[in-house]
């Protein structure tokens, strides 16, 4: 069974720099969506839909996202996601697109997350208003590819476990 990737970019695009992942996932789709073991799909603020997403069988999930400033604007970080200590919560939170919240509301459906990798941003500007600002835009590449390599991890590692 071939391995399926489900690439999943989430933020609000009407809050500058929250919008980081969808602007990843946009530029991934129009070069990378077509792969048949590969999903590339820009959630917005639907945690709820990437739940349920999750419900299907994924060998691994890609999540793009902003993260807080922590001094560095524009600096791309990838972490796999601890799914133990990520979230308290245990109840579905069908306004939430946080990724802890998506998670419990996973594990409230009954479903179990996939081994997941985070490749995020530290913000600049998470104000009321469309478009990132000029380091998170300038780190945009550097995110594609940073999601493109975690792609080719997960599939060196599911070929390996089937040998």
């Amino acid at each position: 069974m071939p391995s399926r990737i489900l690439v999943a970019g989430i933020g609000n695009i009407f809050l500058g720099d929250d919008g980081f992942g969808s602007e990843v996932v946009r530029l991934l789709y129009a070069t990378d969506g077509a792969e048949p073991d590969l999903r590339v799909t820009d959630y917005g603020i639907g945690g709820m839909h990437l739940a349920y997403d999750l419900l299907d069988a994924w060998s691994a999930l890609v999540l793009v996202d902003a993260l807080p400033d922590r001094g560095s604007p524009g600096t791309v970080h990838v972490f796999t996601a601890d799914h133990e200590t990520s979230c308290l919560a245990t109840a579905l939170d069908a306004h939430s697109m946080d990724p802890g919240a998506v998670f419990a509301s996973l594990r409230a459906l009954g479903g179990t997350a996939p081994p997941t990798v985070v490749v995020g941003c530290e913000v600049a500007d998470i104000a009321d208003g469309i478009g990132l600002s000029e380091p998170v835009r300038a780190a945009v590449p550097a995110a594609v590819d940073a999601v493109r390599a975690a792609i080719v991890m997960v599939r060196q590692r599911y070929t390996a476990q089937e040998v």
